[in-house]
């Protein structure tokens, strides 16, 4: 008899352990709309990319999934404002943004710097300095609002290119002499399409463009969800960083030797 109790009593715990499965809800899925940009998002890498691993996790924390979708940026980011997607990521702030989405709290603080040759004498303090060099821009980038003013002044001898890659091909041909880049953007290049020799060609220079150009996962006003969904992703981002794993997430980048100082000269 004790044998026959033993047993109801087991089934009935996995009883009560199936249905507290079955009660227990599925993960939201929330389907992101992103385009490239190695390495902070690319569909080349299995976790998708630096800032996008960071989008993931932050939402996991609160109990969603994630899909991400890659497009054009510029396709992306009009169809997450009209709606189509429930999200769009990431991106640096714009107040132009500010009417059509919310904006979460930082994802990850990019390090812009200009990259030249190391034969050219280049120095830098205010924009000004810029006036002497040619510069490559890439129209679509954010960068600072000064800088685009006084590019769009002609006050800077400015050449515009489609992409970062096009930028590090001229600097090396002695066709510009400085480009705006983001720091590790500009070393998972060079690891990845340039030899050694010609990477040890190239510099960053200590002092940033900026040292708040913050990025942002960026939701649509226009759905009703969109509020409560950016407060979620802002308490997760906030328990991803205090559990040590953001730190592990965004210090994944190689670069070459002697830019690893230039990172703790620019923070």
């Amino acid at each position: 008899m004790k044998k026959t109790w033993t047993s109801l009593f087991a089934l009935a715990l996995l009883i009560l352990h199936g249905l507290a499965l079955a009660q227990k809800p599925e993960p939201q899925l929330l389907k992101i709309a992103t385009g490239e940009l190695p390495p902070y998002a690319t569909e080349s890498r299995a976790d998708k990319g630096i800032a996008l691993s960071i989008v993931r996790r932050a939402f996991e924390l609160e109990g969603y999934r994630v899909e991400f979708t890659f497009l054009p940026w510029s396709r992306a980011l009009a169809e997450s404002r009209a709606g189509k997607w429930d999200g769009t990521a990431y991106w640096g702030h714009k107040p132009e943004h500010d009417a059509s989405f919310f904006l979460s709290d930082n994802v990850i603080t990019e390090q812009w710097v200009f990259v030249y040759r190391n034969a050219l004498d280049f120095k830098w303090q205010q924009l000004t300095d810029l006036r002497p060099y040619r510069i490559a821009m890439i129209q679509d980038y954010t960068y600072t609002p000064e800088i685009w003013a006084m590019a769009n002044k002609a006050e800077l001898k400015v050449e515009k290119l489609p992409n970062d890659m096009a930028a590090l091909r001229l600097l090396l041909l002695k066709r510009v002499d400085v480009a705006p880049m983001e720091r590790n953007v500009t070393c998972d290049l060079l690891a990845r399409n340039f030899s050694p020799g010609d990477a040890a060609q190239l510099s960053a220079h200590p002092k940033l463009m900026t040292d708040s150009f913050t990025t942002h996962l960026m939701m649509s006003r226009g759905l009703p969800s969109s509020a409560g969904r950016v407060a979620a992703f802002n308490a997760g981002l906030k328990k991803l960083r205090a559990s040590g794993e953001y730190q592990k997430l965004s210090s994944q980048v190689n670069c070459p030797q002697g830019w690893s100082d230039v990172a703790k000269t620019a923070h």
